[in-house]
């Protein structure tokens, strides 16, 4: 069993009047085949903990601890961390002119496992991968997101995640921008993925409709960069009555 150990994680970004800390001691343990949601409202710092621990270099780690099966996160370049089996699916994807899918994919799967798939196993694991999700094979040969729609990009998105097989799948807004129909081919890929490898799934959103799909162990809320509160599935379905009001005001006061 692997297992995520975050503790307390304080995390600022420069801004044009200097440092503004965004988490103030964020703790928070996955391990294999647990999903954890984080939820809240805007600005409250779930993104940030998702960008920080894949490493992006806007977010300064001021003080805490980030370890993967006892190995140092912080200490790992961003390409060291994927290959340690960290994988982040954006909130926006880019887009990446002149790559197309299908070398995309197989340099990352290189990089990862140290040596390249052999080919005819490959072609057809990307195949079955692709037709699961119900994209047009053609996308293979595309370039990285040019031209894709939302959900194209997002199923591209668990697309990388069903070959690359991470340990700890952090998703930010997987959700934003898609259809009822998309939703529920993106969360049977993010099912397929835990069935298949016991991968811990951190799940950050705004709405519990991708719960419904996607079951979650601990529901976390986010409120002024920390936990506020924590429990089980029914914690989304309470916030999702009440909103984040009650959170609001106690942070204030």
């Amino acid at each position: 069993m692997s297992s995520l150990e975050i503790h307390d994680l304080h995390v600022s970004v420069e801004t044009k009047e200097g440092p503004k800390q965004i988490l103030r001691g964020v703790d928070l343990t996955i391990n294999s085949g647990q999903t954890h949601a984080i939820m809240g409202p805007n600005g409250s710092g779930k993104s940030t903990l998702a960008y920080s621990l894949a490493g992006h270099p806007k977010y300064t780690v001021t003080s805490g601890t980030v370890t993967l099966d006892g190995e140092d996160v912080l200490a790992m370049t961003v390409d060291a961390r994927a290959r340690a089996g960290l994988f982040l699916a954006m909130q926006y994807p880019v887009e990446v002119p002149g790559v197309s899918v299908t070398n995309f994919l197989r340099t990352a799967k290189t990089a990862i496992d140290g040596q390249a798939p052999a080919l005819r196993t490959w072609v057809k694991d990307v195949k079955g991968a692709m037709e699961a999700l119900r994209m047009d094979t053609s996308f293979a040969d595309r370039s990285v997101n040019e031209g894709f729609s939302g959900g194209e990009k997002k199923r591209h998105e668990i697309l990388q995640l069903e070959l690359l097989k991470p340990k700890f799948a952090i998703l930010d807004e997987t959700d934003s921008g898609l259809d009822v129909d998309a939703l529920r081919v993106v969360s049977e890929g993010v099912n397929r993925v835990k069935e298949n490898t016991d991968a811990g799934v951190l799940l950050i959103t705004h709405y519990t409709r991708i719960l419904r799909y996607i079951k979650p162990d601990f529901v976390h809320v986010f409120v002024d960069g920390r936990i506020a509160e924590e429990g089980g599935s029914e914690l989304a379905d309470r916030l999702e009555a009440e909103g984040y009001d009650r959170f609001l005001t106690s942070a204030t006061a």
